[in-house]
């Protein structure tokens, strides 16, 4: 059943007009009055629907019957990650999204290729939640990751003093504890919250890696191999979400 994502309050026994996005999503669908959709807006569960109407430029539905699913991971995680060039944090914010990573922080760092900053760097946030709504309605998800603005890793690291209390990685080649030993008693902890700090294209620096240690991130291998900028953060998120 298509499944579409809507910024809109939704109620059952509400007529509405899908946004824009929606709209062409059905037409290209080329769904009919009387077909049945479901409606998330990332509030947590969905709706189902009904389209009512179906014109050049508008869609309308009748919305049904509220579903409390909830399909998000017990645990929180956070990636904090220094963006990797080309479209490789494209390919990131999608994974992540289908992994149910529950926000996303895009770094600069010191060694980064991707330097983004004010309308250039605001723009590219918004192609990113873009492509986590496509990710969420392909994967099921009620609830959208959060997409923070770009900030540098210091800064970022700095914020944290005044954050709620989370259990704290930085994704390290020098030396750390195995991913599996390090994490075992984070999972344990009552109300926890996962934050993973990783590295750009040729991974954090020494001076990097001991603002993140006074920050409280401790660090972690994720193995012997050198894993990509986009591929060490998802292998993390994915061997949490295999947990659960």
């Amino acid at each position: 059943m298509p499944r579409f994502y809507v910024d809109l309050p939704l109620a059952a026994g509400l007529a509405a007009a899908l946004p824009a996005a929606a709209a062409r999503h059905a037409q290209v669908l080329r769904l009919q009055p009387g077909e049945a959709l479901t409606l998330f807006n990332g509030e947590g569960g969905e709706w189902s629907a009904e389209i009512t109407h179906m014109g050049r430029s508008e869609v309308a539905v009748q919305v049904g019957r509220h579903h409390a699913v909830d399909r998000e991971l017990p645990l929180p995680i956070t990636l904090a990650v220094g963006m990797p060039a080309n479209d490789r944090m494209d390919w990131l914010v999608e994974k992540a999204t289908e992994l149910g990573v529950a926000a996303l922080q895009p770094l600069v760092c010191e060694r980064s290729v991707l330097r983004l900053a004010g309308d250039r760097a605001a723009r590219k946030v918004e192609h990113w939640r873009g492509i986590a709504v496509a990710a969420c309605e392909q994967s099921g998800r009620t609830r959208l990751p959060q997409l923070a603005p770009v900030m540098t890793l210091s800064d970022y690291l700095s914020s944290l003093e005044d954050a709620a209390p989370t259990q704290r990685f930085v994704l390290s080649l020098r030396h750390a504890r195995p991913f599996a030993e390090a994490l075992r008693p984070a999972l344990h902890a009552e109300a926890c919250s996962l934050l993973f700090v990783s590295g750009p294209e040729g991974g954090l620096t020494d001076a990097e890696e001991s603002l993140a240690d006074k920050a409280g991130c401790r660090p972690v291998s994720l193995g012997a191999r050198t894993l990509r900028a986009d591929t060490a953060p998802l292998m993390a998120a994915a061997a949490l979400a295999a947990l659960f």
